[in-house]
């Protein structure tokens, strides 16, 4: 239970704290906008650009990546003649939502389809170890009446997928290892969700080669840069780098449009980009990350050039074309809320502008539908998502197959009545 006298206290007793950081990461912040406002000026061209960042790299004491690097894109804003941080503007103004989902349904006939997941880790509260991860897809036309599609692909993990010699998880009670791996969990719906993806880019690529295919956008809710698995152990920065590019490779050959969404990023490469221009001229930029650099100068449907992410991941993790690999924008999708960070495989940009004008498109006319969100990424992960009573549905319909099977599972119904109770 929390104590709200208290808690009110102590936030009086500590208010100088929090008034002192919040002026000091203000001011941070604020020259971090201005050194992404001034780089027009001081760049009046992608190639310019690129030009400057190759030399700060060479000049650097310790070699390192550039973070993000310009396109035709770059170029495209300059020619706009605005002043400020990067912005494309969308060009178009609603006077209420009646009048923005009358210009979404420009989206008809255009399928979009997005993939999400979910998984069961393994319980350290049931005598055998047991996960479960699932993928599931949603499918609109946007031509009635062709229906919608919604499906699960499920996929269970037993004890030898599980156990590892050296494990994550304790035992809380007897500080024991509890001998089973939760990464693989992880991992494993991460490979389901791209092999989801995948499946369904080549059924429309079959589509397309027989005549009967129409446009389509596909949509998967997180990062193509699978940074955080660097800081796994072996295998696991392999194979998670193996799918992502799997999945980035099929895009290139079916020609069909991939975003990767990511609501709220916390993603420096703008800012890598900055520090490797200005050398040591900014500040610190702890808590700063991209997103936050251009404040006020997008509106609702607003978007930023395209960027090429230049991070030193990808060539940690070998991703095939390094930094022509993964393209990104930031795209402002509410008004109340820092831009969204939207990647794609890098040869959209090969088609022109105009190809990714329209898959931008798409993507505003799904967030109009969805009030704020993708609409085919919210209906994916309702399709995916496991409850607390999944859970314990789970592991009835397990201890049933246990005893037909003449298993020995045993699990802790007060421990599942808690986690029940405690949602």
């Amino acid at each position: 239970m929390l104590y709200t006298e208290k808690l009110v206290a102590e936030l009086e007793r500590k208010r100088a704290l929090f008034t002192s950081y919040d002026e000091t990461y203000g001011q941070q912040r604020d020259a971090w906008r201005n050194a992404l406002a001034a780089i027009g000026t001081r760049h009046p061209d992608a190639a310019t650009l690129r030009q400057a960042i190759d030399a700060s790299l060479a000049n650097a004491e310790r070699p390192h990546a550039a973070g993000a690097l310009p396109t035709s894109e770059y170029d495209r804003w300059r020619q706009a003649g605005r002043v400020g941080p990067p912005v494309l503007s969308f060009g178009h103004s609603f006077a209420h939502h009646e009048e923005s989902r009358a210009w979404a349904e420009g989206v008809r006939g255009i399928t979009t389809f997005a993939v999400d997941g979910s998984q069961l880790l393994p319980w350290r509260d049931a005598s055998v170890p047991v996960a479960l991860v699932q993928s599931a897809i949603f499918e609109n036309p946007h031509q009635p009446p062709a229906p919608y599609l919604k499906d699960v692909r499920t996929e269970l993990l037993p004890p030898e997928d599980l156990l590892v010699s050296e494990p994550e998880m304790m035992n809380a009670r007897t500080n024991e290892a509890a001998g089973y791996s939760e990464r693989i969990v992880h991992l494993r719906r991460f490979e389901l969700e791209v092999s989801t993806l995948v499946s369904r880019l080549e059924y429309h690529a079959a589509r397309r080669q027989e005549g009967h295919g129409a446009p389509v956008v596909a949509l998967f809710d997180g990062s193509l840069i699978v940074s955080f698995a660097l800081k796994m152990p072996p295998p696991y920065p392999d194979r998670y780098a193996a799918a992502a590019q799997r999945l980035l490779d099929v895009s290139r050959r079916t020609r069909i449009p991939l975003l990767g969404y990511i609501d709220t990023s916390y993603a420096r490469d703008m800012i890598t980009m900055l520090r490797t221009l200005t050398g040591g001229e900014l500040p610190p930029s702890h808590g700063i990350h991209d997103a936050l650099l251009w404040g006020d100068a997008l509106e609702w449907g607003d978007r930023t050039p395209a960027f090429l992410s230049a991070r030193e991941d990808l060539a940690a993790m070998g991703y095939r074309g390094g930094a022509d690999a993964v393209a990104f924008v930031y795209l402002r999708a509410a008004s109340d809320r820092p831009p969204a960070r939207v990647e794609f495989p890098a040869w959209l940009l090969e088609d022109g502008e105009v190809q990714l004008d329209r898959v931008m498109d798409v993507l505003r006319a799904e967030i109009i539908t969805g009030q704020g969100y993708p609409y085919s990424i919210e209906a994916a992960d309702a399709v995916a998502v496991i409850s607390t009573e999944d859970r314990a549905r789970f592991y009835a319909l397990f201890q049933q197959f246990a005893e037909r099977e003449g298993l020995d599972f045993t699990f802790s119904r007060k421990a599942l009545s808690k986690s029940r109770r405690r949602v």
